[in-house]
């Protein structure tokens, strides 16, 4: 068998079992109705959380930048692609999250795969050595796959069951007469199949009983949760005590790329030099540092958008559950409309995208086997109107299928 026989055997596979990802076309920018083959849909499906991602102000904050820096930079960092509005960045994203600094990457993917390679690949004066991380069982990809580019000789990667602080210390008293050289605690912040949060305070306590390094993604929690938006330590009263935080631009802040890294001033020094993603990737666009900044400026002035987010969350939460639906419990925007079977989820979002709700399914290996689900994502962009235009939708779909 050659390369493309064994390529159109899998996607032929994928077909028949009903777990082949379309990839729908959307002919309008991203809001809380969209346009799909000419016809409105009420977008469930972003990452939109704010509804930033066509809010005048940044739209005219990117032409801002483009106006004034250009298109881009053409080059990385430490060559001639740093302009002030990347410093200004920089400063404004360690201010918000009570951090000494941060450095922007071209994605929160591409921090979360530089993080851990740029320190446990490095020496640094010793000779032969030995690194550790326990990982949460449901991180995100991208810290999964920044462990990997770890090197095998010289680190131990170690899985905790999910959100089990209890199972992370039987590891950690495991290891307690282990010689690592440096120790990390990874986890999401908030785990974006499930929309539940980590349990930060215990793992503060449990990284410092036990000398270790606490990182924490929260790309879906600034912006989304706090008081102020400021995340999950802010959620859970611990902001400024995690001791590195990774997040993006791409969510909540703007809906555009870019990613960052915010921790003390000496570890955001030490990437500056080692973090291969950083040091070999161009620049962010201007315009998305500059718009960047001002969905910060609006967080901090304007708390509106994260009330109004919070109150939509409650309402479709309260009412998707009054149709029938089993959902997964929670406050957070991120809300699992729980199907089973990949077959039904990919069914019943054909069908909702008929009666005008776009929303994806996710299945294994996404999600664990028998846990697919629908990802319904709210927005502060939406009105009760809309959201009742969707849960009409959810009951009409659910009822021709069988689901509720």
């Amino acid at each position: 068998m050659n390369l493309n026989e064994a390529v159109r055997r899998e996607i032929g596979r994928l077909e028949r079992t009903k777990t082949f990802k379309k990839e729908t076309v959307i002919e309008s920018e991203q809001g809380a109705v969209v346009r799909v083959a000419g016809k409105d849909a009420v977008m469930l499906a972003s990452n939109n959380y704010l509804g930033l991602a066509s809010d005048p102000r940044i739209k005219q904050a990117a032409i801002r930048g483009v106006r004034d820096y250009g298109y881009g930079v053409s080059s990385v960092r430490f060559l001639c692609g740093t302009l002030t509005v990347h410093r200004q960045l920089e400063e404004k994203i360690a201010g918000f999250l009570g951090t000494e600094d941060a450095v922007l990457f071209s994605s929160c993917f591409a921090a979360n795969e530089g993080f851990f390679a740029s320190i446990i690949n490095e020496k640094m004066d010793a000779e032969s050595y030995r690194d550790v991380i326990y990982s949460d069982r449901l991180n995100h990809a991208s810290i999964i796959d920044g462990t990997r580019l770890c090197r095998a000789e010289v680190v131990d990667r170690k899985i905790y069951e999910h959100a089990d602080v209890n199972d992370l210390q039987k590891k950690l008293e495991a290891d307690r007469e282990a010689s690592y050289r440096f120790g990390f605690i990874a986890t999401d912040g908030v785990f974006s199949m499930e929309g539940d949060l980590a349990p930060l305070p215990a793992l503060i306590e449990i990284s410092k009983k036990y000398g270790r390094i606490l990182f924490a993604d929260d790309s879906h929690a600034v912006g989304v949760i706090g008081a102020t938006g400021r995340g999950s330590p802010e959620q859970l009263g611990v902001h400024g005590k995690v001791d590195v935080l990774s997040g993006t631009l791409g969510k909540a802040l703007g809906g555009a790329s870019g990613g960052y890294i915010a921790g003390n001033r000496d570890l955001i020094s030490y990437l500056r030099q080692k973090s291969r993603p950083y040091t070999f990737s161009n620049s962010l666009p201007p315009s998305i540092a500059v718009a960047a900044i001002e969905a910060f400026t609006i967080l901090e002035q304007d708390p509106s958008l994260i009330e109004r987010l919070r109150q939509n969350t409650a309402y479709f939460r309260k009412h998707i559950q009054e149709l029938g639906y089993k959902i997964l419990a929670g406050e957070h925007p991120i809300v699992p409309v729980m199907l089973g079977e990949a077959s039904v989820a990919m069914d019943m979002s054909e069908a909702l995208l008929e009666e005008g709700v776009y929303i994806k399914g996710l299945w294994y290996p996404v999600v664990p086997k028998g846990e697919a689900r629908l990802r319904a994502q709210i927005s502060a962009a939406f009105d009760q109107a809309t959201l009742d235009r969707a849960l009409t939708a959810f009951e009409k779909v659910g009822k021709r299928l069988g689901v509720i």
